[in-house]
């Protein structure tokens, strides 16, 4: 249990040092910025909400790995729930879609990210978004009461997915559904790769296998499970350089690791 709480505690203090950063340029650091703020820019998986209905330029960190709001099938008069909201992306893109009769709840457990998301809110005048402390692990919400539940990059982050899968279970609705993009892998890193914490916080290390994955999602209850979107995602030289010795990086390039951002689907039965 310390190990995992270890793993935690380092991504809510990379995160929240994240959240600080002004310069738009700096935050584009790897894939879930593991070391902020830089010199140098790498974007390996960014995508771009900037065509969206709802998309809001301060609340883009450039930490995302996917569209999920895209294939979440969010109707007006939904309540959507985003978990490890972040500074607000995804919820001000499901907001759009939810319109004024909807309710958008975002859940992260980065005190910084969660002052960031509110005060883009509040300056917008959003009345149907709010933010929440808490851990996605143990969400702060009652038993079914959301119609979507969305999440961008960031289960992968946490150690205990089954939890976080019984979790989303839980605070469905009865025949609700969730979409979640996130980081999975083929193959084993090196163990010197996984135990870097720049590679764990940058949700490389920090992913699961595939089949683990989509099994866990299965466990939890959930039906009806598609993945409707698969990206390869590879790391730059210039990053792994930076983070890794040559040893490591020699033994990570020989194992040949496929490393992908999903997009998935389900429902709670």
């Amino acid at each position: 249990m310390r190990y995992e709480d270890d793993k935690k505690k380092l991504v809510k203090q990379r995160y929240n040092e994240l959240a600080l950063v002004k310069n738009a340029e700096s935050m584009k650091k790897c894939c879930c910025n593991p070391a902020v703020p830089s010199p140098k820019v790498f974007t390996i998986m960014s995508e771009d909400y900037s065509k969206l209905n709802g998309y809001e330029p301060d609340a883009d960190l450039g930490v995302g790995c996917g569209l999920p709001t895209q294939y979440a099938g969010i109707k007006p008069g939904d309540t959507v729930v985003d978990l490890g909201a972040g500074a607000g992306n995804d919820c001000f893109i499901a907001r759009e879609e939810v319109g004024t009769t909807g309710r958008v709840i975002g859940v992260d457990f980065a005190p910084n990210m969660l002052l960031k998301a509110r005060e883009n809110a509040q300056r917008r005048g959003f009345t149907n978004v709010e933010f929440l402390e808490g851990d996605i692990e143990n969400m702060p919400l009652p038993d079914a009461m959301a119609d979507v539940i969305v999440s961008n990059c960031v289960l992968n982050l946490l150690p205990r997915k089954d939890r976080i899968f019984k979790e989303i279970y839980r605070v469905l609705k009865p025949g609700a559904r969730f979409c979640i993009s996130d980081v999975v892998l083929d193959g084993l890193f090196p163990q010197e790769f996984t135990d870097n914490a720049a590679m764990y916080a940058g949700c490389i290390a920090s992913a699961i296998q595939r089949e683990d994955y989509l099994r866990e999602i299965a466990r939890a209850g959930l039906v009806d499970i598609a993945v409707v979107r698969t990206k390869t995602i590879a790391i730059p030289n210039d990053v792994l350089n930076e983070h890794l010795d040559k040893t490591t990086i020699q033994k990570y390039k020989k194992g040949n690791v496929g490393i992908y951002s999903i997009t998935v689907t389900g429902k709670r039965p």
